[in-house]
């Protein structure tokens, strides 16, 4: 066992001038000029079949909208994008492009350099957004009622789709706050000066949603009550349960959780008073860690290391995520299983790791151990769904830990739709949960319409018996 003596724990807020702090968490992919963008929408060979079409999760028409951009028609790009994804603002700053519709470019395939498709994106959209047009006008009123849970993206889409059919949608969400994932859990150097808000804000402007927040399932809204009050329910829950380590002293202090961190993050109004280790460990593989890790370094943090149980290849996080860590001064350790955090006088001074290795696909503990000197150890080992309040005894099906949906996203309670990630068989990525939402609001809407389209049948026959 490698042994090192542990200096006193050193965690401060104010680390780095203003200055710097503000160069950390400034935008990490500046937004194209007018210009740039011209240029960039040239690059495109405007496939038939387009491959980053087939490669977008919310089919997206990629050579239509790049094809407005070139004509000079960025606001019929961004509607051409919100009619497939209406947070493709969001989805622009966010998407793992380089493994979706960037890697499926032709121009990736030929030359390695695809066309920039998330920067067009986010051109296109944010140029509607900032002018305050909404590019849709609401159906005229159905008479029918739908209550959307949670106010993440795939339940803003959700909510939004079905606003525009006609009907009414009240949106419940458990924070303060709406946007879910978006609002909460992106690292603040994606998705800067409130873009999260602005983009509900503009959702909303479809009119049709009311949206009321602090309202909890299980606590404040029950499952059985909402499907008596509404014609149907849609759950957007996502995941608010976090992995535990289970690892001896993992409750000492300077022990975080790296989710609720990144919330905190996001929603402090001043990045200096944010106090951060002087050494940061965090566990973990996925995006989770990468912004736990590149965020801790922007604050101040002088070591950050991100310890990962198996090789980088197996990493959930893209390589060009591990390659920002990197430059950012991350580094990133492979291999290494936590055993135990090491706590003095209750609070964390390092963190034991046991070396791994692969054997057949199955990991393997080699016995060899690594200790690591921290201050904060930050766990991004995986979140869970809490089904509380859904009523799954009532007939609501699981899988996996999470509600089972069929292709529309219908659950096994009648009347009951859900999507996102509180669904088996998704992906955990924010364009999934979009898609989720909206082909859910599709599927509710053609129920309502057979229904709708039943009841103006037996008026109408019973209008006739009686003459």
């Amino acid at each position: 066992m490698s042994e090192i003596r542990m200096s006193p724990p050193d965690i401060a807020a104010g680390r780095l001038a203003t200055d710097s702090l503000a160069r950390g968490f400034s935008d990490i992919h500046p937004p194209l000029e007018a210009h740039e963008a011209l240029v960039e929408a040239d690059r495109c060979y405007f496939c038939y079949d387009a491959p980053c079409m087939r490669a977008c999760p919310t089919s997206i028409d990629v050579p239509l909208f790049i094809r407005e951009i070139q004509a000079g028609n960025p606001v019929g790009a961004a509607k051409t994008i919100f009619e497939a994804n209406i947070l493709g603002g969001m989805c622009a700053r966010v998407c793992p492009t380089e493994t979706l519709c960037e890697e499926a470019c032709v121009r990736e395939a030929a030359e390695g350099k695809p066309v920039k498709i998330g920067l067009l994106q986010r051109f296109a959209t944010d140029h509607l957004i900032e002018a305050g047009r909404h590019p849709f006008q609401r159906a005229a009123p159905t008479g029918h009622s739908v209550a959307v849970v949670g106010a993440g993206p795939a339940g803003l889409s959700c909510a939004h789709r079905l606003a525009m059919l006609g009907h009414s949608v009240t949106l419940y969400d458990a924070r303060p706050k709406p946007g879910g994932l978006n609002e909460y859990g992106i690292a603040a150097y994606k998705a800067t000066n409130g873009f999260a808000q602005a983009e509900v804000e503009f959702i909303l402007e479809i009119g049709g949603i009311t949206l009321v927040n602090d309202q909890a399932l299980g606590r404040d809204l029950h499952l059985a009550n909402l499907r008596a009050q509404f014609d149907a329910v849609f759950l957007g829950l996502g995941l608010a349960g976090v992995n535990a380590l289970g690892a001896e002293g993992e409750a000492s202090s300077g022990s975080h959780d790296a989710v609720a961190w990144i919330a905190e993050l996001r929603q402090t109004t001043n990045l200096s008073e944010l106090p951060v280790g002087r050494r940061v460990v965090v566990i973990g593989g996925g995006m989770t860690a990468i912004d736990a890790a590149v965020q801790a370094k922007a604050l101040g943090a002088e070591e950050v290391t991100l310890a990962y149980r198996r090789g980088r290849e197996e990493m959930n996080a893209s390589r060009y995520e591990q390659e920002i860590a990197q430059t950012r001064g991350v580094h990133i350790r492979c291999h290494l299983t936590p055993r135990r955090i090491l706590a003095e006088n209750g609070h964390v001074r390092g963190i034991e790791l046991e070396r791994t290795r692969s054997v057949e696909g199955q990991l393997d503990l080699t016995g060899e151990i690594v200790t690591i000197e921290a201050d904060q150890v930050f766990k991004a080992i995986g979140q869970q769904f809490l089904p509380s309040g859904t009523g799954e005894g009532a007939g609501l099906s699981m899988e996996r830990g999470r509600i089972r949906v069929d292709a529309e996203r219908r659950t096994s309670l009648p009347g009951v739709w859900a999507g996102g990630d509180c669904v088996s068989g998704g992906s955990d990525l924010t364009v999934v949960a979009v898609e989720d939402g909206k082909q859910a609001a599709l599927s509710i809407h053609r129920m309502l319409s057979v229904a709708a389209s039943v009841r103006d049948d037996t008026r109408t026959d019973s209008a006739l018996a009686t003459r």
